[in-house]
C-alpha cells in the first residue's frame, strides 16, 4: 500500500483536488461509489468522500472503521454539508472518551 490519498464524489466536487494533485474518483450514485471505495481501500491510505455520498453508504464505510487502513474522511461537497461528516467526528470522540466534550452545550 502506498501512501496515495483519493477524493470521491460527485464530479463538481471532486475535480477541484485534482489541481492540488490528489487523485479524483467522480461517482455516479450510490452503487458507483460502493465500488470504487471496495477497489481504492486496497491502495489508498486515504480516502476523502462528499459528505452526500458517505451519507448513501454509510453501511459500507461502517466496515472500513475497524481497519487502519484506509482512512475514510467525509468532508463537504461543493453544495456544502449536510452534518454527516461532523456526526461522525462527535460519535467517535463519545466512544473514545466517553463524553461529548466538542459539542455539549450548558444551558444556563
Amino acid at each position: 500500500m502506498h501512501n496515495r490519498i483519493a477524493v470521491v464524489g460527485d464530479k463538481d466536487s471532486v475535480l477541484a483536488f485534482k489541481a492540488i494533485g490528489l487523485e479524483v474518483y467522480p461517482t455516479l450514485d450510490e452503487n458507483d461509489a460502493k465500488d470504487v471505495i471496495k477497489r481504492l481501500a486496497r491502495d489508498y491510505k486515504v480516502i476523502f468522500i462528499t459528505d452526500k455520498i458517505a451519507c448513501s453508504i454509510d453501511a459500507t464505510l461502517k466496515k472500513y472503521k475497524s481497519r487502519p487502513y484506509p482512512v475514510i474522511v467525509p468532508i463537504p461537497s461543493a453544495e456544502g454539508s449536510n452534518g454527516f461528516g461532523m456526526q461522525g467526528i462527535k460519535s467517535d470522540i463519545e466512544k473514545a472518551i466517553g463524553s461529548d466534550i466538542l459539542f455539549s452545550r450548558e444551558d444556563n
